[in-house]
């Protein structure tokens, strides 16, 4: 635990390593957050969880870190507002990374001390503490790309050659033609099946009936999505949800969140280019597309004369004979609303709020992209955003009755 402990937490630095304290400061929007609060919220989670009720003497770095950097944690008393959290340009960058390494040493002291009661009370919150972090370095990416596109010069996160991450999205040089997968029907176990490790609300495993369908072997590619642009897809109210025309109207959407269409004054050319964490780039068709909410997903299904997977289905089908791009490429929207299994229980104490709360207003989203940390991609994982969120890797996958 203590080796697998200080990899993830050095993960972290790596990512955020090419980004200047200016960088790290700033929050494009209420739904993301600087790089720096990041780094502190993800110390301040070991800090609440941990050290503070179990390891004696622990002396915190600063007490009002617990303000400023508890998330939504009800229990753990009252916060800094999250659409604030662009403004705290103190404690500076340095402070932060010296209020990490005073949890890390505490960290680290407790789990070389610690009796065997302390230590199993403590074991599933240091390991929930780490799985945490990691949904954070996907963030400390989503966050800052979308920081980053709002600079009208387009600056690079880091350049393709110097960067350590994988790129935005993995292509295939050819797009490969699109067959339709037949699905398993009748009853089908769903959730986690206890082996490892997995958030509380991957459980409880439970059986689901399933109708006949069939789903797409890939996911839908740019220029695939390039062809419901150019025939009138975001002009077409009969192809969207209500409230997805409504959010095409408000906020003049007219392609995926970060294309940049020919001519366009920031990077200007005579085709069409994507903005992603190595910079501007030409827009490669036969990658999957990538920044899309619920609402543009289902309306290119609906366009397509298809529709959107349930999570069910997803799940179902994941290891299905002749699937591919399941995970590594782009979340993939379900038509699912994120909910509770049946006979649901959140973890106990602070930690149950973790996700148990925000089952409401939200959609799942199955696989996980090209900006998702290994053990993050299970079968059973369920990420979930609200339907106009696009700033996250979020992809479309196709599906139909059989």
């Amino acid at each position: 635990m203590a080796q697998r402990y200080g990899e993830i937490r050095a993960r972290s630095l790596v990512l955020a390593a090419p980004l200047s304290a200016e960088d790290q400061c700033i929050q494009s929007m209420s739904d993301a957050s600087p790089t720096k609060w990041h780094l502190a919220h993800t110390s301040w989670f070991f800090e609440a969880m941990v050290l503070g009720p179990l390891a004696p003497g622990y002396v915190p770095f600063d007490e009002r870190f617990s303000y400023l950097f508890n998330s939504y944690y009800e229990a753990l008393g009252p916060r800094h507002p999250r659409p604030q959290r662009g403004l705290l340009t103190r404690p500076t960058l340095v402070q932060v990374l010296a209020y990490r390494a005073h949890v890390d040493t505490g960290v680290q002291d407790f789990m070389a001390t610690c009796d065997e009661m302390a230590w199993r009370r403590a074991l599933p919150l240091l390991t929930l503490g780490l799985h945490h972090e990691q949904q954070h370095q996907e963030l400390i990416l989503t966050d800052i790309l979308h920081a980053l596109s709002c600079n009208p010069t387009l600056p690079a996160y880091q350049c393709a050659a110097a960067s350590s991450h994988k790129p935005a999205l993995r292509v295939a040089p050819v797009t490969a033609p699109l067959h339709w997968v037949t699905g398993r029907t009748g009853t089908a176990a769903i959730g986690h099946d206890g082996s490892g490790f997995a958030f509380d609300n991957e459980t409880p495993r439970h059986r689901v009936l399933l109708s006949p369908y069939r789903m797409a072997d890939r996911l839908v590619t740019c220029g695939e999505y390039l062809q419901f642009i150019e025939d009138g897809g975001y002009r077409r109210p009969e192809l969207w949800l209500s409230d997805g025309w409504a959010a095409v109207q408000a906020n003049g959407w007219s392609c995926p969140l970060y294309w940049l269409a020919p001519h366009d004054a920031r990077a200007p050319a005579g085709d069409w280019q994507v903005f992603g964490l190595s910079g501007v780039g030409a827009l490669d068709t036969s990658a999957p597309v990538s920044q899309v909410s619920f609402y543009e997903a289902a309306a290119f299904a609906e366009w397509a004369g298809a529709r959107l997977p349930t999570e069910f289905e997803w799940e179902t089908a994941f290891d299905a004979p002749g699937m591919t791009q399941m995970t590594g490429y782009a979340w993939q929207w379900t038509r699912s609303s994120y909910g509770p299994y049946p006979g649901f229980h959140p973890l106990a104490g602070a930690a149950g709020e973790y996700n148990g709360k925000f089952m409401v207003g939200q959609m799942v989203l199955r696989g996980g992209s090209s900006a998702t940390p290994l053990g993050h991609t299970r079968p059973s994982y369920r990420n979930f955003f609200p339907p106009g969120a696009r700033w996250q890797f979020s992809g479309i996958r196709l599906a139909r009755d059989a």
